[in-house]
């Protein structure tokens, strides 16, 4: 982002922690070291909150880039790219660790595909919204629906009796960073922020909350490896 501000980096290094949080009870679940429900209930919306949160920011993100930087699209394809190249990583890695359930289109190959995509919407500005709440209404339908065909599952179309552990289709996620595209435009119109906002950036704790944000990737990439070791570890304890 050419130009960065402690607000968005903040909201990314708090779904950061939520999602570490998350995955830590889904581990403890998974591996059956401790029986939590972390499919239905609070827990379940604690994610789809979480999930939000990091694809509505990648939208607002877009949107600053797209200005602050003079991004072509050449550049945006080339980011997307590598970002999907890495949720392939991951569908290799899963498939091997876990067979069944293995990640096929997680949130890295969304929001890779998105980072693409949604150069083509950034300069539609206010009609994004309501593409948006379309695009979620739509996916919403469609996630009560099942079909007997598997190659458009990436859209949303859920084949019967897929289960996966990470799945974030086009609909209704894109709706989401949709969204944040048009809060993007309204809030940081060309890359500049057009409200006043105290400015806490050197502060210790939003500092941290701050770096968080800013290596979210890494983070993402490497936080499981970690959970699942000292997870293996307390279990031979044990």
């Amino acid at each position: 982002m050419g130009n960065r501000f402690w607000e968005i980096d903040f909201l990314r290094g708090t779904a950061i922690i939520m999602m570490i949080l998350y995955h830590i009870l889904f581990d403890l679940d998974f591996f059956d070291v401790f029986a939590i429900n972390v499919y239905t209930g609070f827990w379940r919306y604690f994610a789809i909150i979480t999930a939000s949160i990091f694809i509505f920011v990648s939208g607002i993100s877009l949107a600053i880039s797209f200005y602050s930087r003079k991004k072509t699209l050449r550049k945006h394809i080339f980011r997307g790219a590598r970002i999907f190249m890495l949720g392939l990583l991951i569908t290799v890695v899963t498939f091997l660790y876990l067979g069944r359930g293995f990640v096929i289109f997680g949130i890295l190959h969304f929001i890779g595909f998105s980072a693409i995509l949604g150069y083509f919407f950034v300069r539609y500005k206010n009609l994004n919204l309501l593409l948006g709440i379309s695009v979620i209404i739509s996916g919403l339908l469609l996630q009560t629906m099942t079909f007997d065909f598997s190659w458009l599952l990436w859209l949303g179309f859920i084949p019967n009796g897929f289960y996966t552990i990470d799945y974030f289709p086009v609909f209704p996620w894109f709706g989401v960073f949709l969204i944040g595209i048009f809060f993007g435009n309204t809030f940081y119109p060309k890359g500049k922020r057009d409200f006043r906002i105290p400015e806490a950036g050197k502060n210790y704790l939003v500092k941290k909350m701050c770096f968080l944000g800013k290596h979210s990737l890494i983070i993402y990439l490497t936080h499981q490896v970690i959970i699942v070791m000292i997870i293996s570890a307390i279990k031979n304890l044990v």
